[in-house]
């Protein structure tokens, strides 16, 4: 089996976020090309704490991705600790985020661009919380499977773009191997300690990026902690090796197509999130 090594680590930097006071945020693909990131054309780590006052934010479309919500401090009511949100945009579709109250929130937003024949696809939003997502749990780790595989156990999670979410809590002197398919590309993400991953060592706020093997065989990783305990967690998803255009929510094959979005919008012939009919709205319950 192709034994997977890690190409580059970037030490990343927290900046204020867009929202203003309280908003801290790190940009994971920042100077990333779209050729280097493929599938992934956005990843934002986002930590909140804000002190309440006029309304931030609002409602906003998206079409062309699907965004991934994993919420990693959550304030119980509108995000839950630990709860994976996936909104398929599609053809396009709106939704709310807006903020007037006291909120502590910590999350990890990523964007991943729908393959060429999902583009234009109905839009639909799944929902899998903590208590429902496979674990894989021993007296050395903790593995939580949101998408993809790990383990022997499989995540119910539907994707356009085939791809692994997995969060990893490894105590001390631990040992975890995981299997991907070698034509994905990702990154390691640590959140918090240090873990050596197929022998180098990532540390709290950087990036590991996984080399590329050119093919589609099965490959593994491997994740080893030393002193320390460590949390990190793997995106990794098949390429579509195809050019984008992206400005601001959208994204899409052709200037044109970005600008016939943005009439569907402005025209009001985007739905809403809340106005998805059910059968576009799937929450994931432990079998």
């Amino acid at each position: 089996m192709i034994q997977r090594t890690i190409k580059s680590v970037i030490q990343g930097s927290w900046r204020q976020g867009f929202l203003g006071k309280g908003h801290k945020a790190l940009n994971v693909l920042e100077n990333i090309s779209y050729q280097e990131s493929d599938p992934f054309i956005v990843f934002m780590d986002d930590d909140m704490n804000l002190p309440g006052g006029p309304p931030v934010g609002g409602p906003h479309p998206h079409a062309g991705i699907e965004t991934l919500t994993l919420v990693l401090n959550g304030d119980e009511r509108d995000l839950l600790t630990g709860s994976l949100e996936i909104m398929s945009a599609g053809k396009g579709i709106i939704h709310t985020e807006e903020i007037s109250t006291e909120k502590n929130v910590h999350f990890l937003q990523v964007w991943i661009v729908l393959p060429l024949d999902k583009r234009w696809t109905e839009p639909v939003f799944q929902k899998i919380l903590l208590e429902d997502v496979p674990k894989v749990i021993t007296d050395q780790y903790e593995i939580r499977i949101y998408s993809g595989s790990s383990n022997g156990l499989t995540s119910p999670v539907k994707d356009y773009t085939p791809f692994s979410l997995i969060d990893y809590h490894m105590k001390k002197n631990a040992h975890i191997m995981q299997e991907i398919p070698g034509d994905y590309n990702g990154l390691i993400y640590v959140l918090d300690g240090s873990v050596t991953v197929s022998g180098r060592t990532i540390k709290t706020g950087q990036t590991g990026w996984l080399n590329k093997t050119g093919t589609s065989e099965e490959s593994q990783l491997t994740f080893e902690t030393g002193d320390q305990t460590a949390r990190f967690v793997l995106y990794a998803g098949k390429p579509h090796n195809v050019s984008v255009v992206q400005h601001g929510p959208f994204v899409a094959d052709s200037a044109e197509d970005i600008s016939k979005l943005y009439r569907e919008y402005r025209n009001g012939e985007m739905p809403h999130l809340r106005d998805l009919p059910e059968s576009q709205r799937i929450q994931y319950f432990k079998e």
